[in-house]
C-alpha cells in the first residue's frame, strides 16, 4: 500500500473516531410514564404536549442556567413541563441533552399524559397536573453500584457517607442553581464523591426535604448509588463522576419563574441533532473542515506522484537533444563500414592529471616512482 493511502486511512479513521465520541448521545437511565391517564394522538392535548416540547427543546430555551418550565394549553387540555441539566456540564450537552429526550419521549411514552425521563446528563418531566414549584418524591428509582464496602467501612457508613451528602443537600437547598458537590477524603488512596441536585423551582425547605428523603434511601453497604425523584436527584461514588472545574460557587436564591406564554402550535418536534445542541455544532464546524483536509490530501498525493515520475524521468531531460544522433547517422551507422565519430567530448565529472615516472639509480637497485598531480587517481601498493 502506497505512503498516500497509508495517510487517507488513518486520517479517516481518526476522524470518524473523534466524530462519534463527539456526537454520542445523552446516556438513558430509567423513565416512568403511568398510565393511569392517557390521550389519543389525534387530541387537543396532543397538539399541547407536542407545542410544549418544542418550546422546551427550542433554541431559545434556558440551556445556560441547565433549568426550564413552560406550558400550553388550557383548562383541561393544559399541559405543564420543565427539564433540568447536571449543573456540572456545558449549555450545549443541556441542548443536546433536551433534544434526544424530547424525541425519545413520545417514543418510551406515547400516549401517557404524564412522565419522566432520567438521562446522565438532564431530566425531562410533563404532567396534565401543575407541577411548577412543587415538592413530588413518588416513582423514585434507585441505581446502584453492584460493589459493597468491606466489613469495617460498613459500620461507619453513616460518617463516611451519609454526613457528607445530608451537608451538601444543605448547600444546595442555599445556593441559585439547587446543585452541590462533595468530596470527602476516605483514606490516603480513596476520596468519596458526592453530587446533589433540586429543581430551582423548589423553596429551600422543599428542596432540603427532597434530598435528604432521598439520601436515606441509600443502603448501606454499597459503594456507589443514586437516587432519582421528580424534584430532585442525590448519587455517590468512589470516583470522580462531575466536572469539577464547571462547578460554580453558591449564588443568591432563585425566585420561582411564572409559566412562559404558550409558544405558537407545533405538531413538528425537533429530533436530537437539531437546535443548539453539539451534534449540530459538531456537524457544522467538522464537516467543512474535513472536506478542506481530504482535498488537501487528494492534492498532496497527486503532486508525490507527479514529483515522483518527473524524477525518475529527469536523466532523459538532462541530455542535450543536440547530442543524440539522427536517423541518417543511425542509418549510414547500420549500412557503412566505416563512419567518422564526432570528437569525443570531456565526461561530466573529470579530473586532468598525468602520471610520471621517474628513474633513480642505486648502487644496488633501480626504482620507479608513480606521481599523480592530483593525489587521487592513482594508488601504490606498498608491500608488508
Amino acid at each position: 500500500m502506497s505512503y498516500c493511502a497509508s495517510f487517507f486511512l488513518l486520517f479517516l479513521f481518526s476522524f470518524l473516531t473523534s466524530f462519534r465520541a463527539s456526537a454520542q448521545d445523552p446516556f438513558y437511565l430509567s423513565h416512568n410514564c403511568p398510565n393511569t391517564t392517557t390521550y389519543s394522538s389525534n387530541s387537543t392535548y396532543s397538539t399541547n404536549l407536542k407545542t410544549l416540547l418544542s418550546s422546551l427543546s427550542s433554541r431559545n430555551a434556558s440551556y445556560s442556567t441547565g433549568f426550564q418550565n413552560a406550558t400550553a394549553g388550557q383548562d383541561t387540555h393544559r399541559v405543564t413541563g420543565i427539564f433540568l441539566c447536571r449543573g456540572d456540564l456545558s449549555p450545549e450537552v443541556c441542548s443536546n441533552c433536551i433534544a434526544f429526550s424530547v424525541h425519545e419521549s413520545l417514543i418510551r411514552c406515547p400516549n401517557e399524559r404524564e412522565a419522566v425521563f432520567y438521562y446522565e446528563e438532564c431530566m425531562l418531566r410533563y404532567s396534565n397536573r401543575n407541577i411548577l414549584s412543587t415538592l413530588n418524591t413518588d416513582g423514585g428509582i434507585v441505581i446502584q453500584n453492584t460493589m459493597n464496602f468491606t466489613a469495617v467501612k460498613k459500620d461507619r457508613f453513616r460518617d463516611l457517607v451519609l454526613t457528607p451528602m445530608n451537608l451538601a443537600a444543605i448547600e444546595a437547598a442555599r445556593s441559585f442553581k439547587k446543585f452541590a458537590v462533595r468530596k470527602v477524603g476516605l483514606n490516603a488512596l480513596q476520596s468519596l464523591y458526592g453530587m446533589v441536585q433540586c429543581t430551582p423551582d423548589l423553596t429551600e425547605q422543599d428542596c432540603l426535604d427532597c434530598l435528604q428523603q432521598s439520601i436515606n434511601q441509600v443502603t448501606n453497604d454499597k459503594i456507589g448509588g443514586r437516587i432519582l425523584v421528580p424534584s430532585c436527584n442525590s448519587r455517590y461514588d468512589l470516583y470522580a463522576f462531575y466536572n469539577d472545574s464547571n462547578v460554580g460557587t453558591p449564588q443568591p436564591q432563585l425566585d420561582s419563574a411564572p409559566p412562559l406564554p404558550p409558544p405558537p402550535i407545533s405538531t413538528s418536534l425537533p429530533r436530537p441533532g437539531k437546535g443548539r445542541n453539539s451534534s449540530v455544532i459538531v456537524i457544522a464546524v467538522v464537516v467543512p473542515i474535513t472536506a478542506v483536509l481530504l482535498l488537501f490530501v487528494a492534492v498532496f498525493c497527486v503532486r508525490a506522484k507527479n514529483k515522483r515520475t518527473l524524477y525518475e524521468m529527469e536523466p532523459l531531460a538532462r541530455e542535450d537533444a543536440d547530442d543524440r544522433p539522427n536517423m541518417s547517422v543511425i542509418v549510414q551507422m547500420i549500412t557503412t563500414s566505416s563512419i567518422v565519430l564526432p570528437v569525443p567530448k570531456q565526461p561530466g565529472f573529470f579530473f586532468r592529471g598525468r602520471n610520471e615516472q621517474v628513474g633513480e639509480l642505486g648502487p644496488s637497485m633501480d626504482r620507479l616512482a608513480l606521481c599523480s598531480i592530483d593525489d587521487a587517481s592513482i594508488t601504490s601498493v606498498a608491500p608488508r
